[in-house]
């Protein structure tokens, strides 16, 4: 089995493949949080040369945490030659492993892993170093470039005159290379409240079609999510299930915006993503990942000034002592104003529900058998929500 790993710059498939024919074992590069980055061929028919970490670490890209605690166990972190670790049954690994530490000017990036218990000549063992090395120097040109990319789209996101954003673009894309002719767009995590942010985000290769990763003010990241086709957007709804799971903060919800052709339309795209995350924030039926253009009547509310007062009518139902009043007006609009759906759904007798629309046209002063009234009521309270 072999994957396309060439964002790396090119050739870490290759050495991984190379590792494993050194020292006649599958093995499988994980980068330093021990996320999958690529695996080598596995032509064994034997079911002991594998185990259920390197199964589950193919499937799901990444290893469970007591796994990573065995692991760490034994120095890895600080080894700067191979590492022996023997089998823990508890904990999955039902085989020993070889690890050899992926480094780059003293600094760790990933291991190479070997489902390998013999024993390698230093020859052997040197040799396989010698390529790690190799493995270690295009982890860390990756993260460079990452990490140059990351800055570039900040810098455009937030560029205050047209000179800076014109700025941004071409350091963009520079850093993205060839890929930015490709179609993008992007995708917005806004995150629960202040102080939520991880400390330190994902590396932006570890999430699917991913080309640059940044944080923005207002407890947001922003993702760019490079599109084969601007019609296929389902890689860009991958990337950001796949960085929600990353950052591992409850209640973060991701939008994302329309497809753009050219790295000069990125600021609507994220116009858009930022929009479709507030709704999933708002309205959780929509969420975690919501698309803008599958937000149906919260694209209308998005466009509304975030700071825009509620419509007078409406605004005496909005305030604490009659939340509930508010909720069995959303609820009864929501079920097209068919009473009896609504009564189920609030799990309320009938007569319930028709002194509490009758306590509704009272404050608000709204007749709710006039569908105009109606519309207004109902578009004010989800605005109430973003």
């Amino acid at each position: 089995m072999r994957t396309d790993w060439s964002g790396y710059g090119g050739g870490v498939q290759e050495l991984v493949d190379e590792v494993s024919a050194l020292l006649g074992a599958p093995a499988t590069l994980e980068d330093r949080d021990f996320r999958l980055i690529a695996f080598g061929a596995h032509d064994s028919e034997d079911d002991a040369a594998t185990d259920p970490v390197r199964t589950r670490s193919i499937l799901t890209r990444r290893s469970t945490a007591e796994v990573r605690d065995w692991f760490e166990r034994f120095g890895i972190a600080r080894a700067t030659g191979p590492v022996r670790i023997p089998s823990a049954p508890a904990a999955g690994v039902v085989r020993g492993r070889l690890c050899l530490p992926v480094r780059h000017a003293g600094v760790v990036h990933g291991y190479v892993w070997l489902l390998d218990e013999a024993e390698h000549s230093p020859a052997q063992l040197a040799a396989a170093m010698s390529v790690a090395a190799r493995i270690g120097d295009r982890l860390a040109a990756a993260s460079h470039a990452g990490a140059e990319a990351g800055n570039a789209l900040r810098a455009l996101l937030t560029a205050g005159s047209r000179a800076a954003r014109d700025e941004a673009e071409e350091a963009l894309r520079s850093a993205l290379g060839p890929d930015a002719d490709e179609p993008h767009t992007l995708v917005c995590v806004r995150l629960p409240g202040p102080g939520r942010a991880p400390d330190e985000l994902p590396g932006p290769r570890s999430i699917p079609a991913a080309a640059a990763l940044t944080r923005l003010p207002g407890e947001l990241i922003a993702l760019l999510v490079r599109l084969r086709s601007p019609d296929l957007l389902p890689p860009a709804r991958t990337a950001a299930a796949r960085l929600l799971e990353a950052v591992g903060v409850p209640d973060a919800v991701a939008g994302i915006g329309e497809a753009r052709r050219t790295l000069g339309e990125l600021a609507a795209a994220w116009q858009e993503a930022g929009d479709a995350a507030r709704a999933a924030s708002a309205e959780p039926a929509l969420g975690p990942v919501a698309r803008w253009g599958e937000l149906g009547a919260y694209r209308l509310l998005t466009a509304l000034p975030a700071a825009a007062p509620p419509d007078p009518a409406v605004a005496p139902l909005l305030t604490p002592p009659h939340r509930e009043l508010a909720h069995t007006a959303e609820v009864f609009l929501d079920h097209a104003g068919q009473a009896g759906r609504t009564a189920a759904a609030l799990a309320i007798h009938r007569q319930t529900l028709y002194y509490r629309l009758s306590r509704i046209e009272q404050l608000t002063g709204l007749d709710l058998a006039d569908g105009s009234a109606r519309l207004l009521l109902h578009m004010a309270l989800k605005a109430a929500r973003l």
